[in-house]
């Protein structure tokens, strides 16, 4: 099927500065994410951002397009994107962050065909079952509960389900088989983006920091399903992308 990739890639991050433009075998991280929505068949691939440093380096192997520095979501960049290149809105576009250098091409395109097979949703995202007990009680790995049909019910960065009989007794233990760990991939087309950028934020996205809960708010249904590949490990810090350095040069 045909869906187009947009890459929100922003300069300004608190913890890792400039990480879009990191170094990762010889190739900015941006480029990675490129080649992957490559590998996924995407048949147009656009790269959005703000900053002039990774417009010059992305100008090399993808279409870049400038957008407003004033935005507050990626979701909002994307709409700049497509009115500006015009794209049609029955276009499927998938959102694919610009610091996942390894996010499987499998998870790209299975978010697009998932979109495309459940018409009755305005969104698509995966999910990936939680096998760290840690990870329940993270606030920054966002949980997502789902009915037998696919269809999101919530997501929160608190834990979610909240398994009454054990946490009243021991508040700080929990299986993990029972939750599900949100990934950020969204499906959705050009036509439901301008949408959702139409609605004011919702009271929920504020308190939770999440940008999906504005859907859910506004009564819009969203379509999740396990990711077929194992979700990359994210990097947040220069740390985290020393470690992943270190991992592959072990294994080269």
């Amino acid at each position: 099927m045909d869906f187009t990739v947009i890459i929100p890639a922003r300069y300004q991050s608190s913890r890792f500065p400039g990480k879009p433009l990191a170094d990762i075998q010889g190739k900015p991280m941006i480029q990675h994410v490129v080649e992957r929505a490559t590998e996924a068949g995407a048949n147009k691939i656009i790269v959005a951002t703000d900053d002039e440093r990774i417009a010059t380096v992305a100008e090399a192997f993808a279409q870049v397009v400038m957008t407003s520095t004033e935005h507050t979501s990626g979701t909002e960049r994307l709409a700049e994107v497509i009115a500006r290149e015009q794209i049609a809105d029955d276009t499927v576009i998938v959102n694919v962050q610009g610091d996942e250098p390894f996010v499987p091409a499998d998870n790209i395109r299975q978010v697009a065909l998932n979109l495309r097979a459940n018409p009755s949703m305005q969104m698509a995202t995966l999910c990936t079952a939680i096998s760290d007990e840690e990870e329940v009680f993270n606030p920054n790995i966002v949980k997502v509960v789902f009915s037998t049909t696919g269809k999101a019910l919530y997501f929160s960065r608190s834990v979610l389900p909240f398994a009454r009989d054990t946490m009243m007794s021991t508040p700080v233990s929990a299986d993990p088989s029972l939750y599900f760990r949100h990934i950020g991939l969204y499906a959705y087309t050009a036509k439901y983006i301008n949408q959702y950028v139409s609605y004011a934020p919702s009271a929920l996205e504020q308190i939770e920091s999440l940008e999906q809960l504005r859907a859910l708010w506004y009564d819009d249904a969203i379509h999740i399903e396990e990711a077929i590949a194992p979700p990359p490990v994210g990097i947040d810090t220069p740390e985290d992308l020393a470690h992943l350095l270190n991992v592959l040069a072990a294994r080269a």
